[in-house]
């Protein structure tokens, strides 16, 4: 693997284990990681996976906490290749599409932005209000790439695992990272 280093933000939306299973992977594939995980997302991890965040901390190179402005991805001159909010509340997509950059997750989706380096964002929210849409909209405008947590099914998936690595398949595409998570679709 290429040396690749890579922020990895979960907020607090439903589908926490789509950042967990990226996490994993990219531990497995050698990518240095920046964790930040917010203190609803603390809350939905132990609700939805009943997991304690330690178990998940442990996938990543570096933890930092969300109110850590002093940590080195705070600035834009810290060198990393991208960074990945999955998922990504509405509130989050709100304050990095006004530049409120109050924690660390959005300051450093702040840096991704002003530094024109790849911020990735998986909006797990349903259905959309025409408030959520036009902040998506606002955000792709100012250069994130927008992966909503759709998986696909021409790949017969089985498992819930199936349909989380097809969304985290899509991630790692994007970041231009090789994987096997899903089947490409090859035509009839």
């Amino acid at each position: 693997m290429i040396n690749l280093e890579l922020v990895i933000a979960l907020t607090g939306a439903s589908g926490v284990i789509y950042g967990i299973q990226l996490l994993k992977v990219l531990r497995d594939s050698k990518v240095k990681t920046h964790l930040i995980i917010s203190d609803p997302a603390k809350v939905i991890i132990k609700h939805e996976l009943k997991l304690d965040v330690k178990e998940i901390e442990r996938f990543a190179n570096f933890v930092y906490n969300p109110s850590d402005l002093t940590a080195p991805i705070a600035s834009g001159s810290y060198k990393v290749n991208g960074m990945v909010i999955v998922p990504c509340s509405m509130k989050t997509l709100s304050a990095i599409v006004s530049g409120y950059a109050d924690n660390l997750i959005v300051r450093a989706a702040d840096c991704m932005l002003k530094e024109k380096r790849p911020l990735i964002l998986v909006p797990r929210e349903t259905p959309l209000s025409i408030i959520h849409l036009r902040n998506l909209v606002k955000a792709a405008e100012a250069g994130a790439i927008i992966i909503p947590a759709m998986p696909g099914f021409y790949h017969r998936p089985k498992t819930i695992e199936d349909l989380v690595n097809f969304v985290v398949g899509k991630i790692l595409d994007m970041l231009g990272i090789q994987h096997d998570l899903y089947r490409r679709w090859r035509g009839k």
